[in-house]
This record gives C-alpha cells, sequence and structure tokens, in this order.
C-alpha cells in the first residue's frame, strides 16, 4: 500500500507536457519487454509507465521486436462502444467487454499502449463506425490520457460523439490495497461495465447498475 502522496496518478498528466517526449503503458509483463526494446532503439525520448508489484502472469517471448510508434492494437472487436484502455486497465476492460455482451451491448476494446502520440488514423476509424467512445486510465482526469483523446477528436470535428472519461478524480487517493482503489474508482471490471452501461439509459442491466455504482469508502 501507499499513501495518499504516493500513488502514481499524476506521472501521465505531467510527462504529456513535455515536448518530443512519448509515453507508453504496457498492457502486461510481456508487452513491456517489447516497449523496452522499443525505446532503446527508437532514438528519442520515451517513458514508459508501468505499475508496481507482480505482473500478470503471461509467457514472455524470447525474441523483442520493435512496436510501430503510436499505433494502438484492437483486443476486441464491437459495434456499440469503443473501450481504449490504457497498460494494466485493458484487462479490466476485456472482462468488463465480457459483461456486457450478457446486456447485448457489444464492446471493442483498445490497447492504447501509447499514450503519446495518439494513434489519430484508428481513432478516426473508430468513431466512424462506432458510435459511442470510452477512455480508461488509472490516472487523474485532469490532463489525462482521456483529456487527450477529447482534444484530439474536437480538432479532428468528432467532438459530438457521446464519450466517458473514466480515471482518477481530482483529489488525492488515500491508501489502500491495489484492488480496492480499483474498485472505489471504478477502474476494476465492474466498475468499467457499469459505467460503459450508463450510456445505455434504456437497458435494464443500466438501470440495476445504476443504483449500485455509489463510490463508498476503502475499508
Amino acid at each position: 500500500k501507499h499513501g495518499k502522496t504516493h500513488q502514481g496518478t499524476f506521472d501521465l498528466s505531467y510527462l504529456a507536457l513535455i515536448p518530443n517526449l512519448s509515453i507508453a503503458a504496457p498492457r502486461d509483463e510481456n508487452e513491456l519487454q517489447h516497449l523496452l526494446y522499443t525505446a532503446v532503439n527508437s532514438g528519442q525520448a520515451m517513458a514508459i509507465r508501468y505499475p508496481r508489484g507482480p505482473g500478470l502472469g503471461v509467457p514472455l517471448d524470447t525474441i523483442l521486436h520493435k512496436i510501430p510508434m503510436g499505433k494502438w492494437e484492437v483486443m476486441r472487436e464491437g459495434r456499440d462502444v469503443a473501450i481504449l484502455a490504457v497498460g494494466v486497465t485493458v484487462a479490466p476492460a476485456l472482462e468488463a467487454a465480457h459483461e456486457l455482451a450478457a446486456s447485448g451491448i457489444k464492446a471493442a476494446v483498445v490497447n492504447a499502449r501509447f499514450v503519446k502520440p495518439l494513434d489519430v488514423e484508428l481513432i478516426t476509424s473508430l468513431v466512424h463506425r462506432i458510435p459511442r467512445l470510452v477512455t480508461v486510465e488509472e490516472n487523474t482526469l485532469s490532463g489525462g490520457f482521456g483529456s487527450s483523446v477529447a482534444r484530439l477528436l474536437q480538432d479532428l470535428g468528432l467532438g459530438k460523439i457521446p464519450a466517458k472519461i473514466i480515471g482518477i478524480p481530482d483529489e488525492f487517493v488515500e491508501q489502500g490495497s491495489q484492488a480496492a482503489l480499483r474498485a472505489r474508482y471504478g477502474l476494476d471490471a465492474k466498475g468499467i461495465a457499469r459505467q460503459v452501461l450508463s450510456m445505455f439509459p434504456g437497458n435494464k442491466a443500466s438501470e440495476r447498475s445504476a443504483r449500485e455504482g455509489e463510490i463508498k469508502p476503502v475499508r
């Protein structure tokens, strides 16, 4: 557990202010090693953001390769909503998509492994064929990944798409286990699914989820 001043919820925001600095966040330990290889061989400044603690236990590739700079990865196809997830939020976003499918909602999930630069080509493609957009990040909402995506959509003239930014509110995060804090701020699978459901007000599961969705203190 970390205290209020050591939760690491601001780094994507302040790093994004640095010119010519690329920012990446791997979804697991295997992608981390490929991003490290990419950074070493890129010839440019690059920050890689990953959490403390153990990985997910995925197999590690023995041959490393460069990941194209600024290119994301579509993990799951869908037609009703696109979830752009950063770093360790990819796994719960995929779980949330599975839960949403039980309510008849087909969610696309994207591994937004580069926070800067954004994958403009993929975002544009998604917005033109999927009517709702959600971003998920373990970072403050102020100046984070979701804010960058929202600004890009405005610049592209696509700002009217219904969108939701899921992240940490403008406050210091209290002490607690990672699991408890993710549940508190809606960053676990259940919380992500609940917030996506709120974009579908006619759905019965959405109404039930809204009643259960109040933020509660960490125990």
